[in-house]
């Protein structure tokens, strides 16, 4: 199903396309080639001082015990139709500089970056991504010893689109509710607070 963004302006039609799905084909594997370049795109964002903050936990259906295990991190609601994604993940941000040790207010913004050029990648090779704030940040750091120091972020689901008529009556309304933006003039000011730009 494709359900573009009806924009304003112009935009790259990979942005234009991207949405987070709910229906993933459950059935078909992502080539190991495609999961390297997913992080590869998201290992070449940029960040505060180069530090990288970022760090990926994966898990595919390739091995189902891992897989199962981090599936047991999201909230029930996700895991319904997360299931079906061959790819999971869990991202998590270092919270201090590496050259001197003083807290980084800009990692969490970092791994957000990171996890979008993985996003557009996904787009560019046929796959979906959905983020997902819906999991155990406690779980998830006893479960993979996640050290302190270290945050959880998000959580990943990635995969080929699925069937929409195949999925659950549910997840077909929500696949098909339509795209919304607040406008510019509630986000983009200009001279003081609250001044449109546009």
């Amino acid at each position: 199903m494709e359900k573009p963004a009806q924009t304003q302006y112009p935009i790259h039609p990979l942005l234009r396309q991207r949405f987070s799905t709910v229906i993933f084909d459950g059935d078909r594997p992502v080539e190991a080639e495609k999961i390297g370049s997913l992080l590869e795109a998201a290992r070449w964002a940029s960040s505060c001082f180069n530090e990288q903050p970022w760090r990926f936990l994966v898990a595919t259906k390739a091995d189902a015990a891992a897989y199962g295990k981090m599936l047991d991190c999201l909230m029930e609601t996700n895991q319904t139709w997360a299931k079906n994604a061959y790819i999971l993940m869990i991202s998590v941000g270092k919270q201090r500089f590496t050259r001197n040790d003083n807290p980084n207010p800009y990692g969490m913004y970092d791994v957000g970056q990171a996890l979008t050029s993985l996003t557009i990648q996904a787009e560019a090779l046929g796959l979906r991504v959905h983020q997902m704030g819906g999991f155990d940040k406690d779980k998830a750091r006893d479960r993979y010893k996640i050290p302190a120091g270290f945050e959880p972020a998000a959580a990943v689901a990635i995969g080929y689109p699925g069937d929409i008529t195949t999925a659950p009556e549910a997840l077909q309304e929500r696949e098909q509710t339509p795209r919304s933006r607040k406008p510019f003039a509630e986000i983009v000011f200009t001279g003081t607070w609250e001044n449109p730009y546009f």
